[in-house]
């Protein structure tokens, strides 16, 4: 007996048990928020996303819709709307996919790996083209502004050992930045 909201359910779930922070919107189980972490080693680490989720009625056989949002700077991520350019949620969604793919493999393999031919964020991706460490610097005042974990309201399961490294992070930024004057 394998309907799609017993599929949806099942899926919520298992996310949930993967030590997602999720905030459902409505009594329904289709429009949720997940608490997203940058992924190490990326210029979004230490970062946290809440990203918003709709699953479609047809569900798992029709992708989630899957936007950030708070900002973040991206090529492939629409900077006013949070939609995300990505092609396997968009186009080659499979029903063999979950919602624990997309946020353990999807969202982290975008934002390690943008691709500035394909941009929602046309800036981004021409900053990126253009001038890589502009770019890189952008990203890392974006995380700063705009994805803090007290802003987004998940740190306190934070482990103690990343937020030390995470305020580590934010405090060697921080003296770096301080002293130039914004554009």
């Amino acid at each position: 007996m394998s309907s799609p909201s017993k599929r949806r359910e099942m899926d919520l779930m298992k996310l949930m048990m993967s030590d997602y922070k999720v905030e459902m919107i409505n009594d329904g189980m289709q429009e949720f928020y997940v608490d997203f972490h940058g992924p190490n080693d990326s210029l979004y680490q230490g970062g946290v996303w809440r990203i918003r989720v709709e699953l479609p009625d047809a569900y798992p056989y029709k992708s989630p819709s899957i936007g950030f949002v708070n900002k973040i700077y991206h090529p492939n991520v629409d900077e006013m709307s949070g939609s995300v350019c990505l092609d396997v949620i968009n186009q080659t969604w499979s029903p063999m996919f979950d919602l624990v793919n997309v946020f353990e493999v999807f969202l982290p393999q975008l934002l390690l790996y943008p691709n500035p031919s394909d941009p929602l964020n046309g800036e981004a991706a021409a900053l990126m083209m253009r001038d890589r460490p502009a770019y890189e610097q952008r990203v890392k005042e974006y995380c700063e502004k705009y994805a803090k974990p007290e802003d987004v309201g998940a740190p306190s399961e934070e482990k103690s050992s990343d937020e030390e490294l995470s305020e580590e992070e934010y405090d060697s930024s921080d003296e770096a930045v301080v002293g130039k004057p914004d554009p």
